[in-house]
């Protein structure tokens, strides 16, 4: 049951107002379970406090553990909106934030004949001719947002002097406007593969947490969660054998994503027949399979010679 109680932070009156989602931690790993995302403790005690306290949560780990999957999921459990903002380097202030549209502002200064420049600004610098990107869009947002600043290290390290503001105050200022000022603070998820080091002041923003690959049992789990027809025994299978995967030395290591693709792949081949029927799975078929999990040639070939299957 949604604890719909308005909290205010403590720093500043005009705050923008936190509205829980959660009642607490078990109603996140319920709620997010009934979503398909599979929380520990540490995330779902993560998830709650970052909905609770209004504080970002930065989420650090290697590509494919599920961190974007999380604020997917999290939108989906409160009856949230989605707003993303996909991270890459050169993103700017107009990509991120806002920018006018120039065209519509010429036409409109044209088809309004000759006024003073005092008087035509007042009407081109209005929302009509505004064009909000995901930072602001969120922030203006009155209903239940979740914002997913996804891969914040790809991008470059001036747009994090950009992000303060919005994750401090919750709060955008636009010169030619003033400041919105959220009505509805959003969950916010911050997403990172840790290929650079975040700055400080960004991290002391937000909470943190960091997902690393599930353990076996965790893996089986979702497995069995996410692909119901998979046979038992062709799941511990799988699981067994990603697991020697990302211990080997390659590129890219197989995300839980993929392990799922895989389970799919080997079901449409029948792989879960001949294992139901006490068949071993075919060496060949793993061979001939393996570019679902591994994108990269030098690392089929290391795994093709560590799993001995040629």
């Amino acid at each position: 049951m949604t604890d719909s109680t308005t909290t205010h932070s403590p720093a500043t009156q005009d705050a923008a107002p936190i509205v829980p989602s959660f009642a607490a931690v078990h109603d996140v790993v319920d709620r997010l379970r009934a979503t398909g995302y599979l929380a520990d403790d540490a995330t779902a005690t993560s998830t709650f406090l970052a909905d609770r306290l209004g504080k970002p949560l930065l989420v650090e780990g290697p590509a494919g553990v599920g961190k974007t999957e999380l604020a997917r999921a999290i939108a989906a459990a409160t009856d949230a909106e989605l707003v993303r903002l996909q991270c890459y380097e050169g993103i700017d202030e107009a990509r991120a934030l806002y920018e006018w549209n120039h065209a519509k502002q010429i036409l409109h200064i044209q088809a309004t004949g000759t006024r003073d420049w005092a008087e035509a600004k007042t009407d081109i610098f209005s929302e009509e001719f505004l064009l909000p990107r995901p930072l602001l869009t969120a922030i203006s947002r009155t209903d239940p947002t979740v914002l997913l600043i996804d891969e914040v290290d790809k991008a470059d390290v001036d747009v994090e002097g950009l992000l303060l503001e919005v994750l401090s105050d919750f709060a955008v200022t636009i010169p030619e406007m003033g400041t919105v000022v959220a009505s509805r603070r959003p969950i916010v998820i911050l997403t990172s593969n840790a290929t650079r080091e975040l700055s400080e002041a960004l991290k002391r923003r937000c909470l943190y947490l960091f997902i690393d690959f599930p353990d076996a049992a965790r893996e089986k789990e979702i497995l069995e969660s996410r692909v119901p027809n998979l046979p038992d025994a062709l799941a511990s299978e799988l699981v067994r054998i990603v697991g020697v995967l990302r211990t080997l030395d390659i590129r890219k290591k197989p995300s839980v994503a993929e392990t799922i693709d895989w389970a799919n792949t080997l079901l449409a081949l029948g792989a879960g027949e001949e294992r139901s029927k006490g068949g071993r799975l075919d060496e060949g078929l793993i061979a001939r399979t393996l570019g679902v999990v591994l994108k990269h040639r030098p690392d089929l070939k290391t795994a093709v010679k560590e799993l001995k299957l040629g």
